[in-house]
């Protein structure tokens, strides 16, 4: 990389449920301020998915609302690299590379497996399920990214993909970029607003429990007035489980209007409850209001969608591929004449 080159930064999100005010706040937000710092590629990580069964129609209509959703959420084509992961088949065949190299005591030891794995029969739990850390190291470290745009519950994955790079540069020599997390300094965890202690999560069936970024503005409204709280009165932030609920809200607040934690408090001295979630729902659908409209125009001209994900297909492609056929080398592998 030349002195003046940009660091890069990889993220991506499954196209599985529906992507959350959480997702905005804690991902896409963040990649759009990222955009003119940084070499940024965002993808839409369908092969993800696939580690649970998906409905094939539907899988494919929401992979393309999702990156519809990427850029009317503010990320530009024109600074940005957005690209759908299975469009690039150098994922796949890194990911088996670095899976022959990976111990299965590390996988074994990743959280996030034993969490999903407790709740499924163990004889019905997939490969796939396993080898999800894998596959997701594949992705960062094709584009040799110097950082991950990750959420708390991330950070075990990105330590698994530095130990998997240094254990190919320590057998094969320097190939691959070690990246740091980036982790945003707040509103990076949103919780629901139906159990404030739980992370607020696209894929959760429960009506009530996230504001989905297609909500309608009467649909959000009528989610955050029936937000759990507690008993009390005081609006204040805190970290105590109790005021979990009043803290999500004020942080859902803070994160959209971008005032302090004082002048918050200040605000809603006094006011009650029922105030704070009508001015977060106000503040939520005023966020919203110009986002729809935007994913509205995409969808409405298709073909710009796919023009677009055709260019970051082409980009992600080559830069995959020179980080793929130095891998080939690396191990042994005879180059396609």
């Amino acid at each position: 990389m030349t002195a003046n080159a940009k660091k890069r930064v990889l993220s991506g999100i499954q196209p599985s449920g529906n992507l959350t005010i959480g997702n905005y706040i804690g991902a896409l937000r963040q990649w759009v301020a990222e955009q003119d710092a940084y070499d940024c590629f965002f993808c839409v990580v369908d092969l993800h998915s696939l580690t649970l069964p998906q409905d094939p129609a539907h899988l494919r209509a929401k992979t393309r609302e999702v990156a519809a959703l990427y850029i009317a959420s503010g990320i530009d084509p024109d600074k940005a690299t957005i690209f759908i992961q299975s469009h690039v088949p150098a994922h796949t065949e890194l990911a088996w590379i670095l899976s022959c190299l990976t111990p299965l005591g590390w996988l074994y030891r990743m959280t996030q497996f034993k969490d999903k794995a407790a709740k499924q029969q163990q004889e019905s739990v997939g490969a796939g399920l396993l080898n999800y850390p894998t596959l997701m190291a594949a992705d960062i470290l094709l584009y040799q990214a110097h950082a991950v745009p990750v959420g708390d519950d991330q950070r075990q994955h990105l330590e698994y993909t530095r130990d998997l790079a240094q254990r190919f540069n320590h057998l094969y020599g320097e190939t691959f970029v070690l990246p740091d997390a980036m982790i945003p300094k707040t509103g990076a965890r949103i919780m629901g607003l139906d159990n404030p202690l739980a992370k607020m999560s696209k894929s959760e069936a429960s009506e009530g429990h996230a504001v989905y970024l297609l909500d309608t503005p009467a649909v959000a409204r009528k989610k955050l007035m029936r937000a759990v709280t507690d008993s009390g009165r005081e609006i204040i932030f805190g970290e105590s489980p109790e005021k979990a609920g009043v803290n999500n809200l004020l942080t859902i607040y803070q994160a959209i209007t971008g005032q302090s934690n004082a002048d918050i408090e200040a605000h809603f001295a006094g006011k009650g409850y029922g105030d704070l979630k009508k001015e977060v729902g106000e503040a939520v659908v005023s966020l919203l209001t110009p986002l729809q409209a935007r994913y509205q125009e995409l969808m409405a001209e298709g073909g710009y969608l796919d023009k677009v994900l055709a260019h970051g297909a082409q980009k992600a492609n080559e830069v995959a591929n020179q980080t793929l056929a130095q891998v080939r080398q690396c191990i042994g592998l005879v180059a396609p004449s």
